[in-house]
């Protein structure tokens, strides 16, 4: 299994709209920058991902699951664009904020602190495990 981040503007689409849908997921459409295209061609079935919050509320709010590999992207015709479906795994008990992740040394190389505005990007297994442990929640 590999860890990943996904970045959402909560007034587009929010922690709480991915819990809404349940099992079913939806499509993590509408990127159109090639690097994060490419990490979610890179997505397997069971990879999980943490959910972050961006612009106001900067922080990782919860878990989610690949549940349908990479697939052309339906809100476009033009075929360069694929996406993954993603599921609502798991909350955190207490949201990590990005002031928190990058004043914890064990996290300065990781791709969100030194390019955070890159939408769809990898965690490592450490990383992943860190920013667990701050949000008080089980990593798997």
């Amino acid at each position: 299994m590999r860890y990943w981040l996904f970045k959402s503007e909560p007034s587009t689409w929010s922690w709480q709209d991915q819990i809404n849908k349940g099992d079913a997921g939806e499509e993590w459409d509408g990127v159109r920058n090639y690097q994060a295209r490419n990490f979610m061609r890179e997505m397997k079935l069971g990879d999980r991902g943490f959910f972050y919050h961006s612009q106001k509320e900067k922080s990782v709010v919860g878990i989610v699951e690949v549940c349908a590999e990479a697939h052309p992207d339906s809100t476009t015709d033009d075929d360069r664009w694929d996406c993954v479906d993603i599921k609502f795994f798991r909350s955190f008990i207490k949201p990590v904020s990005l002031d928190q992740i990058k004043s914890d040394p064990r996290l300065e190389e990781m791709i969100l602190v030194r390019n955070s505005r890159l939408s769809v990007q990898p965690v490592t297994a450490e990383e992943w495990g860190v920013i667990c442990a701050l949000g008080q929640t089980e990593a798997d």
